[in-house]
């Protein structure tokens, strides 16, 4: 296919991206159930998992950190205790090249961290399991929804008017 001056039409950018390595940059479990000592009590664990993401460019050109920090926390229902806590930062360098600058931010806070999730679901179920607690198979983050609620936050949080002084 040619354009009307003879010319080929220009293609978009080829979009490449590659995971160059994974790492675990921090991961803590405490089992408080055991510390405490086991009282018998029926259990009825709630687990609450909670997901925050960063993002920085790396002195390597089309390289980027990307940190996916999780923090799963689970209490028993019935008397408020807890029972354990994880904290698991999980990060992956990344090349990425043919994305454009407005797309970046989101690119790196939604497709990359999508890329790492199955690996962050298994250390969080292997860790949990060989806590002594039945394997926690946390479900899909929606990164994109993620993504956007962080956007809405931050817009909300400069739509706020400033305290004015009293005079």
């Amino acid at each position: 296919m040619t354009e009307a001056n003879g010319a080929a039409p220009e293609a978009a950018p080829q979009v490449k991206m590659s995971v160059l390595a994974q790492f675990v940059r921090d991961l803590s479990f405490e089992n408080v159930l055991a510390q405490k000592g086991f009282t018998g009590s029926e259990m009825q664990p709630d687990v609450q998992v909670a997901v925050s993401l960063d993002a920085r460019k790396r002195a390597v050109e089309h390289q980027y950190e990307v940190v996916s920090k999780f923090r799963v926390s689970s209490k028993n229902k019935a008397t408020g205790d807890t029972l354990f806590l994880l904290e698991l930062e999980y990060g992956g360098v990344f090349h990425v090249e043919g994305v454009s600058e407005d797309q970046l931010h989101p690119f790196l806070l939604i497709e990359c961290p999508r890329l790492l999730f199955p690996f962050i679901r298994r250390i969080i179920s292997d860790v949990t399991r060989d806590g002594g607690f039945p394997a926690l198979n946390v479900d899909t983050v929606d990164f994109l929804a993620l993504y956007r609620q962080e956007l809405a936050r931050r817009a909300q949080a400069q739509a706020k008017p400033e305290a004015q002084p009293v005079q």
